[in-house]
Parts: structure tokens; C-alpha cells; sequence
């Protein structure tokens, strides 16, 4: 990561922060922190800085298309071009609705989940994709993707529809932007974020839900956000030249367990 500018959407708390900061630990250059939530943003600012980091915060609401493509031109006018994009924002329905199912779920809430989770990255992608043509420090785009994509997972209709396309959009945009820029995502089964504990918090039965968002993991936890934001760091940077248009899934085996007993 040495030198190269990023820009990191959702990157106010959770993975999105976890990702900025270790970009800077690797010797990232001018990272862009994009989040709808300004004090969020400002305090992950803060903390690049301590770490000896350069960092920029732009409020961006991922639902409205034209502050998208605004977002990605105001941080290439702050980091003087742009290396790195790491589409990493995202909702589920449970946040939007609560518990949700194909006959629940209302039009707002599947609008919302895809304009946000699908929609701002495509967005992204496509404002940033001639600036990162531009860059001669092996330009990336890092997805965040989710276990949730590659299996079903009850009352998630419209967040598992939109991680399954975000893998999908992943691997037609690595063909699209080869040679030229490399396309990955990362996909995250259960992990310690502020979005989860919320999502545990509204529960009736706290332990119980606790215990099976994390069920069908080999490593019997949930992972942190430092272990995701290492992935993360990895398909962004000069070690993962050979890699574009696949998946890494960071899931402490839940795709194994799952497989075995499908």
C-alpha cells in the first residue's frame, strides 16, 4: 500500500474504519474516508491521523447517485488521483425493517438495500474507473461482498439478493477493467461490527441470536475487523497482482460447514 491514495465508502466505523487503518499501517498514502454519518467520519479521520496517516472525510449519501459520482471526483481532488477504491458501505433489512421475509419485506426497504449495497458501488466503480487508469501504482477495486451472497440466510431477502449481485458486478468488472485495473471482493461471514452488536441488542433472546448468527463457524466466534481489513489491505495491495475478478472468503469456515451439510 505504500503511497497509494484511497478511497474507502462506510469507512466511519466497523470494517470500512478497521480497512482505513490498516492501509495506513502498510504505508497507505492520502485516504479518503466516505460515510454518510460526519462525527463517524471525523473521529476515523482522527485515528488515521494518529497513526500517522493523511486523511480527508467526504459525507456522501450512497442512496442519492449524483453525490456518488461527486464523492469520487472530491477525493481525487484531495488525495491527487486515486489508486484504491474499496466499495466497503452497505445496510441489510433487519436495520431498515427488522426481521424481514420474501412476503415481509416492503419496496422501501429492498430500494434502499440496493441502492445502497449494488447500485453506489456500480457508481463508484464506474466514476472512478478513468482516474484509476491513470494511476501507475497497480489500481484496485476492493468489494465488500458477505458470506450472506454465496448462501441463503433467513429474514435477509434483499442484503443476501444485493451481496450475491455485488460478487457477480465483481467479476464482470474485473473482465471490463482488465488489464488495466484488478476487481476483487472480500466476503465476511458474522463479524464483531457495530451493525451487529445493534442487530443483537434489538433481540429478545440476545445470547441466543448471538450463538447462531455465529452457529456454522469452524472457528467457534465471531472474526474482527482487523482480520477482514487484513483481506482487505491484501487484494488492495502490490501482493495480490496476479488476483482480479475472484472472491476470499474470511468466514472462519462457515462456506465449509455449510457445504457439508447442505
Amino acid at each position: 500500500m505504500q503511497n497509494k491514495t484511497s478511497l474507502i465508502t462506510g469507512a466511519g466505523q466497523g470494517i470500512g474504519r478497521a480497512i482505513a487503518q490498516e492501509f495506513v499501517r502498510r504505508g497507505g498514502g492520502h485516504v479518503v474516508v466516505a460515510d454518510l454519518d460526519a462525527d463517524n467520519g471525523a473521529e476515523t479521520v482522527r485515528l488515521l491521523e494518529g497513526l500517522g496517516g493523511t486523511a480527508t472525510f467526504v459525507q456522501v449519501d450512497l442512496r442519492n447517485g449524483d453525490q456518488v459520482v461527486q464523492m469520487v471526483h472530491d477525493a481525487a481532488d484531495a488525495a491527487g488521483g486515486l489508486d484504491v477504491l474499496v466499495n466497503n458501505a452497505g445496510i441489510t433489512d433487519t436495520l431498515l425493517q427488522g426481521q424481514t421475509t420474501i412476503e415481509s419485506l416492503t419496496l422501501d426497504t429492498w430500494t434502499a438495500v440496493m441502492d445502497v449495497n449494488l447500485k453506489a458501488m456500480w457508481m463508484a466503480t464506474k466514476a472512478a474507473a478513468p482516474l484509476l487508469r491513470a494511476s501507475t501504482r497497480n489500481p484496485a477495486v476492493v468489494n465488500a461482498g458477505s458470506v450472506a451472497g454465496m448462501t441463503g440466510y433467513p429474514e435477509h431477502p434483499a442484503y443476501c439478493v444485493s451481496k450475491a449481485a455485488v460478487l457477480q458486478l465483481t467479476r464482470v468488472a474485473a473482465i471490463d477493467l482488465a488489464p488495466d485495473i484488478r476487481v476483487n471482493a472480500f466476503c465476511p461471514a458474522t463479524t464483531d461490527t457495530p451493525m451487529r452488536r445493534q442487530f443483537i441488542e434489538a433481540a429478545d433472546d440476545k445470547e441466543a441470536l448471538d450463538r447462531f448468527l455465529t452457529a456454522s463457524h469452524l472457528i467457534p466466534r465471531a472474526g474482527s475487523v482487523e482480520e477482514v481489513a487484513n483481506v482487505a489491505a491484501f487484494l488492495a495491495g502490490d501482493e495480490s497482482t496476479f488476483l482480479t475478478g475472484t472472491t476470499v472468503a474470511v468466514d472462519g469456515g462457515s462456506l465449509a460447514w455449510r457445504g457439508s451439510h447442505a
